[in-house]
């Protein structure tokens, strides 16, 4: 037995504080398989399988990398084709091997897992990238773990349904508004509009929408991404 690590520091004098992980098998959390599987066959929703992994412990890889004067551990981040930043994580030891058995997994709770996402500039949690099941966690998720809150999606929650309501209806012409899951966003906004606007005014009016909601705090934490569409209101009888 040496009296250094593999980078030469001397071990003598160093302390060690126990991960809170020391009996761990390495399997994945049953509650967290368990929404993962319901959510895969079409049983659960995503919200049920953020809500176990907020209790879960996953698995973060660390691989080697080549530094000025040698080899160093680093955090892994991909960037999936649309873009956007991913931080993957683990439910099991057997899952992370999949991927990469030469990555090193680091235990973590669900919650540092996420503020490790956040200070890496991530978009997105990947959970088990490389299967069986792959769970992508989305940007405002990612942000209700790592501030220990649960997380609601945006078409059911109703402070973003109530911050749509103050931004849209600040524009004139808007008679009503209503939030929904859209086809091409999280979000779908449908702004009611009184009769009257040609085409060049239900543009303007989109546009002075999307401004107020893009100036809404609670849109941008919550909101991962917005479409808009627009309906006449019904007419007064």
């Amino acid at each position: 037995m040496t009296g250094a690590d593999s980078a030469g520091v001397p071990w003598q004098g160093r302390s060690f504080t126990p991960s809170g992980f020391e009996g761990d098998d390495g399997a994945a959390d049953p509650r967290l398989a368990s929404a993962v599987a319901a959510h895969r066959a079409g049983d659960a929703a995503l919200d049920d399988v953020v809500a176990a992994l907020a209790g879960a412990r996953l698995l973060v890889p660390v691989v080697a990398a080549r530094g000025e004067e040698a080899a160093e551990m680093a955090m892994v981040t991909l960037r999936g084709a649309d873009g956007r930043v991913a931080l993957p994580v683990f439910s099991s030891v057997a899952a992370l091997a999949a991927w990469d058995a030469a990555a090193r997994p680091v235990p973590v709770e669900a919650r540092r897992a996420a503020l490790s996402a956040v200070d890496e500039g991530a978009d997105v949690l990947v959970l088990d990238v490389a299967g069986p099941v792959t769970v992508v966690v989305p940007r405002p998720a990612v942000w209700a773990l790592a501030q220990g809150r649960s997380w609601v999606p945006s078409p059911r929650d109703p402070e973003v349904a109530a911050a749509v309501r103050v931004a849209a209806t600040a524009v004139p012409g808007v008679a009503g508004v209503r939030c929904e899951p859209g086809e091409r966003a999280e979000l779908r906004v449908v702004l009611l509009v009184r009769p009257g606007l040609d085409a060049d005014g239900v543009r303007s009016l989109t546009e002075a929408v999307s401004g107020h909601l893009a100036a809404s705090e609670v849109v941008a934490d919550r909101v991962d991404s917005v479409e808009l569409r627009v309906l006449p209101a019904p007419r007064q009888v």
